[in-house]
């Protein structure tokens, strides 16, 4: 039995060297585990980027050139820049630039904050889809402009020119016709679209510092446990 116990007794005592410093040391591998394998649970998942306007914008010049070529074919896939049927006919360049204009009022209507500038856009593109089109098999309002950034003061430009993309997806069938009952007409979801995206365009990503700093205080309470 002696012969036996010896043997074990020193597997023992080996496991406890092997924890060192005891307690301690147990609870900061935990919190090395903690940080490596359950970063979610330390409230990081929390934090995450949003948009915060970079200008103060005094002005938007819309433009839709009269070289934009306009088609009223009821067919699949008219080609041409223009194509436009979520109101009744008649000026599309003028209606394509009325919902510019009110598209970008809206995205940077609450831009009143950091250098003060003038912002141009030019329409290069805006294929919506035909009667035939919309009650069938629906399809993608596409959307291009060029869009340039200026200071306010000097007229440097600051960004730009780029062209940016804006599609928005077109309902079919069944479904255009709901929402078309519902008021969620063409007109209202290409502006909602080109609202977005001169938002989204004249913003940085920054991270919410309200998040940041609580999963800052849970990560030091992790670290520290």
């Amino acid at each position: 039995m002696k012969t036996l116990l010896l043997p074990m007794l020193a597997v023992v005592t080996g496991l406890s060297a092997c924890a060192g410093g005891g307690p301690d040391v147990m609870r900061s591998d935990r919190s090395q585990m903690t940080l490596a394998t359950q970063g979610p649970d330390t409230g990081l998942r929390d934090v995450r980027p949003v948009l915060m306007a970079q200008y103060d914008v005094t002005e938007t010049r819309i433009a839709v050139p009269g070289s934009l070529n306009v088609s009223e074919a009821n067919m699949f896939y008219p080609v041409a820049d223009i194509v436009w049927r979520g109101e009744p006919m008649g000026n599309r360049h003028a209606q394509v630039a009325a919902i510019f204009r009110e598209a970008m009022d809206r995205g940077t209507g609450t831009m009143t904050s950091g250098r003060r500038v003038v912002v141009d856009v030019e329409v290069t593109r805006f294929h919506s889809v035909t009667e035939k089109t919309r009650y069938t098999v629906g399809g993608t309002h596409s959307m291009r402009f060029t869009l340039t950034v200026r200071d306010a003061q000097t007229g440097a430009v600051i960004d730009g020119p780029r062209v940016v993309a804006a599609d928005a997806r077109a309902a079919g069938g069944k479904q255009a016709v709901a929402e078309e009952l519902a008021g969620r007409t063409q007109r209202v979801v290409v502006v909602e679209r080109l609202a977005d995206a001169i938002r989204s365009e004249l913003s940085a990503r920054v991270t919410d510092p309200m998040l940041l700093s609580r999963a800052q205080t849970q990560l030091s309470v992790v670290t520290l446990r």
